[in-house]
């Protein structure tokens, strides 16, 4: 059972950060404990942001690279939502698809998300559609897990009681196994969204024209240390920000699950 603490989380979450900038900052400085050839120091890395954002880099300045792999990822993302919760439910409710997708899907959900690309560059070439394909195939399977798990552990009697009531149809889904089954899926939407930007990122390092993994790429063909952590630092950013605007969504629809 975890303590509280008698520090402010916001406290000590900014000392956690104070604390790891002091540390990069003295290994690669006065201590010299890293090289800067290897890792770039706080200066270089800033001057590399300042390339990238005002000059550009790779083909385009850091808004382009951003707003490319954002909006990837975004439709990545609805896609794997709706192949995700559409199949979870159907496994769920309906024996009939659970023993007909089951294998298949035990089949599949072993298989690493990065495995997929090989086989959709061969399929869709390096355009926009093999890393949809790819985000869709790996981001789903979380978010069918937890659809499932989710309808699995509404409260029976609650299920019972509903159906005396006459509840059936969309009724039914939108009263009854929506809002039981929202925290699981929810659960699943965080992971969906962090494995979409781990398989961006990793696809476009294997070929695109702009994006975060394009900056990645051209950063080790370039030995560049300072690009390759901006490009780092980015898709952290991103991906703290979409989770941010997620947890909002979250707390929208679902008020009763705030924490």
């Amino acid at each position: 059972m975890r303590t509280a603490s008698a520090w402010p989380p916001r406290l000590l979450g900014a000392g956690s950060v104070a604390a790891l900038l002091l540390l990069w900052w003295v290994a690669t400085g006065p201590a010299g404990w890293v090289d800067g050839a290897r890792f770039p120091d706080p200066r270089t890395f800033l001057e590399s942001l300042r390339q990238i954002s005002l000059t550009g880099y790779a083909g385009g300045d850091l808004l382009k690279h951003v707003m490319t792999s954002s909006w990837l990822v975004a439709r990545g993302f609805a896609l794997a939502v709706v192949i995700g919760i559409g199949l979870g439910l159907a496994m769920s409710m309906s024996a009939f698809w659970r023993d007909f997708l089951a294998p298949v899907f035990n089949f599949v959900r072993p298989v690493p998300p990065l495995a997929w690309i090989p086989l959709a560059l061969l399929w869709f070439g390096l355009g926009d559609g093999s890393k949809l394909f790819v985000m869709a195939m790996a981001a789903s399977i979380p978010l069918i897990i937890n659809t499932v798990t989710g309808v699995e552990q509404i409260d029976r009697t609650l299920l019972a009681a509903a159906r005396v009531h006459g509840a059936r149809g969309w009724i039914w889904l939108r009263h009854v196994i929506l809002p039981g089954a929202m925290p699981h899926i929810a659960i699943g939407l965080r992971l969906a969204l962090q494995t979409s930007w781990t398989v961006i990122v990793a696809a476009e390092l294997l070929g695109a024209i702009w994006g975060v993994g394009k900056v990645l790429t051209a950063g080790k063909d370039d030995v560049y240390p300072g690009m390759i952590v901006v490009g780092m630092a980015t898709v952290a950013v991103l991906g703290m920000a979409s989770s941010f605007l997620l947890g909002r969504v979250e707390r929208w629809v679902m008020p009763w699950n705030r924490r």
